[in-house]
């Protein structure tokens, strides 16, 4: 409840485990939900490019499939849980799915704008290609450091919410550790994967110098487990950022991405991600780290001895 949207918990989660009920009865492992995700997503992602008005029609089957894309995204990790196969090579597929979705929409929307145009800028981005392909590329950007951040700041509240069984939490040193203990021999995709997943984990702590801060300090502070008070303490102050980390992960930019298609205007979403999003995490980070180096002070001041 405290990390989790409305959309998700009323829409999202409920269609996902009846999508796992189903796949747990017929022996489907939770990657080949996750591929299949993947599939749905960039399929109507390929939909979204068509602007001719007697193919709009295909706009609407393309919002339909990326919706159903994200029901099994939802389904994949409630599969794992329910059939104890979690892995961390299905959370780096779980994570590459969103990227591999919203690099076909960026695609697609940018082919739209430059092959239909729109009755708002015209043939503007015809004449000027490199301008619609510059806002896509700084607004792809965008996404990646929006999603790693909300991802990162929402496993961090986890881990004091629920310990370390009920969050996600890596960090750059175990996924060395792991990486180095796997031979490449017979393990190349999952050893690639895992050096993707340790430059996006690497990318997360590089934003959040406080936070890592934070976590040394409670290592040597509490050991592996921090007192029931410092958690208490965090959770009261990571609550608030919470709705920051969803409206920067995928319901809020999908629905702006809907609503710019719909109307017709597919330029209107890199603007959203660039400066709508990019002003909502500027606001998120500074606040986190703010408050993480308050907690920081507080347990070299022996606050919580």
């Amino acid at each position: 409840m405290d990390t989790e949207e409305h959309i998700d918990l009323w829409f999202y989660r409920p269609l996902g485990f009846m999508w796992s009920k189903l796949f747990a009865c017929l022996g489907v492992h939770p990657n080949a939900v996750t591929i299949a995700s993947i599939i749905l997503g960039m399929a109507g992602g390929v939909l979204l490019y068509f602007g001719a008005r007697p193919l709009l029609w295909l706009n609407y089957l393309g919002i339909f499939l990326i919706i159903w894309a994200n029901t099994y995204d939802s389904a994949d990790g409630q599969l794992a849980r329910l059939t104890k196969q979690y892995s961390r090579i299905g959370r780096i597929l779980d994570g590459m799915s969103g990227d591999l979705w919203f690099f076909t929409f960026y695609i697609a929307l940018v082919l739209r704008e430059l092959h239909f145009g729109d009755h708002l800028a015209g043939d503007f981005f015809a004449q000027h290609p490199w301008v619609i392909w510059t806002m896509a590329i700084l607004a792809g950007l965008s996404h990646i450091k929006q999603a790693a951040s909300a991802d990162y700041y929402r496993q961090f509240h986890l881990y004091f919410l629920k310990g370390e069984e009920g969050s996600e939490l890596d960090s750059t040193a175990q996924l060395d550790e792991a990486y180095r203990q796997l031979p490449w021999k017979g393990n190349f995709f999952k050893k690639l994967t895992m050096l993707v997943y340790r430059g996006y984990t690497a990318q997360q702590e590089a934003l959040t110098p406080h936070m890592q801060q934070l976590r040394r300090a409670l290592v040597e502070c509490f050991g592996p487990t921090p007192s029931q008070t410092f958690r208490n303490d965090f959770r009261a102050a990571s609550l608030p950022m919470m709705k920051y980390t969803n409206m920067l992960s995928f319901n809020t930019r999908t629905i702006a991405m809907f609503i710019s298609v719909i109307i017709q205007i597919p330029w209107l979403y890199f603007m959203f991600e660039l400066v709508v999003l990019n002003i909502m995490l500027v606001y998120m980070i500074t606040c986190h780290e703010r408050f993480c180096q308050r907690f920081v002070q507080d347990l070299n001041n022996g606050n919580y001895a």
